[in-house]
């Protein structure tokens, strides 16, 4: 491994222990919309209020209502039927979920295509996710929605900080070396400051430990599936793991051969569906 990526490494750490790493704030939407889900006495009505007044926000849940991922029987053409068809929890999990795109932007044009190119494979694995929990029951679909949309969060703080940096931005290669190392534990950083629940913290954490054996499945085996699945013809190294050794698929019901004819069928419906989330 090169000085240069353990040098960086061990900057961001530091930062981190002294308090001095600029880590992302939960956007004012989302809170004020998790604030209200949480709240027994808010109704449908406070829930749409709150987010109709970010107009992009609410035209990507219209946008998801409408997709093949819920099949409306009839064209939802405003945010109150909206948020009516999907209920409190369904609508704050993908209003949460989605609110964070704002985040995905930066002030350098290097660094910005990463976090753009960050945010179009989150929004491919949410939409993998969502199908995966559809067919095996392991969780709500919005779960796996919001669960995929901040698997890879920490890789923020960490393009942040390479801003500041000429050397990474130039060196692209030792960049994603970084994240690739540091972005879990930094993503489950994150989101206990923004005390989300043990479940999703540890989404980040996890999805690439593919040994894993907990007695049932989880938001982190939708996860980690939903990336094989969504990366396997990419050339990461995803694309190169042995499914065979991924516990995951077991605990989902899922055949580990990547010809197996389903994965062409969740192929096709994660396609179909993932226009909603970018």
């Amino acid at each position: 491994m090169s000085t240069l990526v353990e040098t960086v490494k061990q900057d961001i750490i530091d930062a981190l222990n002294n308090d001095q790493l600029v880590l992302p704030s939960l956007p004012e939407v989302a809170l004020q919309v998790r604030e209200t889900a949480e709240d027994p006495e808010a109704t449908i009505a406070d829930l749409t209020q709150i987010i109709s007044r970010d107009g992009a926000l609410s035209a990507r849940i219209i946008r998801v209502v409408n997709s093949p991922l819920l099949r409306a029987p009839q064209e939802v053409r405003d945010l109150a039927m909206a948020v009516s068809r999907l209920g409190m929890n369904y609508t704050s999990n993908l209003a949460i979920g989605l609110a964070m795109e704002q985040m995905f932007q930066a002030t350098t044009d290097m660094i910005d295509k990463r976090m753009r190119q960050l945010w179009r494979l989150t929004g491919q694995v949410s939409a993998m996710a969502s199908v995966l929990a559809r067919h095996s029951g392991i969780a709500k679909p919005d779960e796996a929605i919001l669960a995929a949309l901040i698997h890879r969060l920490g890789a923020l703080p960490i393009l942040t900080y390479a801003e500041e940096r000429d050397d990474l931005i130039q060196d692209n290669i030792t960049l994603g070396q970084v994240i690739d190392q540091l972005h879990g534990g930094l993503g489950g950083v994150i989101l206990e400051k923004w005390d989300f629940p043990s479940n999703l913290c540890q989404v980040p954490r996890e999805y690439r430990k593919f040994d894993r054996e907990p007695d049932e499945g989880d938001l982190t085996d939708l996860i980690t599936v939903a990336n094989l699945i969504v990366l396997a013809d990419s050339t990461s190294g995803w694309a190169r793991k042995d499914w065979e050794e991924v516990t995951a698929f077991a605990r989902l019901r899922l055949p580990a051969d990547r010809e197996d004819p389903i994965f062409a069928e969740f192929t096709e419906k994660a396609a179909e569906a993932q226009a909603a989330f970018l």
